[in-house]
């Protein structure tokens, strides 16, 4: 796991806008999102994982322990509570909403040497599924 650790930046991303317009995200937050470059900083201490995904224009943190349920607010305002599991060379999220009518999604970041393959889905709607990918720096 420690392959996982380092810094990667976007260079690919498929069904973006789509998928953050099915999540409720607003016209300007969406368009923002997609012109940006994240990147994104995996890093691990003591059990505890964190994954930094920084743009100019915002950084968001998500840090876990894998295989421990934790309460969060995902950045499209969701509370949901989350599970990160290790699935071989993949770390996969899932994100329970806490509400009726707020989306639920899984997420899988599937790590192959220099290149991340991010997968995003959302319950119910198996037609949706957003890919990015990110290359090390």
């Amino acid at each position: 796991m420690d392959s996982f650790k380092g810094k990667y930046e976007r260079v690919f991303a498929d069904n973006y806008e789509e998928f953050l317009k099915a999540l409720g995200v607003g016209l300007l937050l969406r368009k923002a999102a997609t012109v940006s470059t994240p990147v994104m900083e995996v890093s691990e201490e003591n059990g505890t994982w964190t994954i930094k995904t920084s743009t100019t224009l915002k950084t968001m943190e998500l840090k876990f322990k894998i295989g421990e349920e934790f309460d969060e607010t995902t950045p499209d305002g969701r509370d949901v509570t989350a599970l990160v599991t290790l699935d071989g060379n993949k770390l996969v999220t899932v994100q329970k909403a806490k509400k009726d009518g707020v989306a639920s999604t899984k997420s899988v970041r599937e790590f192959n040497g220099d290149e991340v393959v991010y997968t995003m889905t959302i319950d119910g709607n198996d037609d949706l599924v957003c890919v990015q990918k990110f290359k090390r720096v």
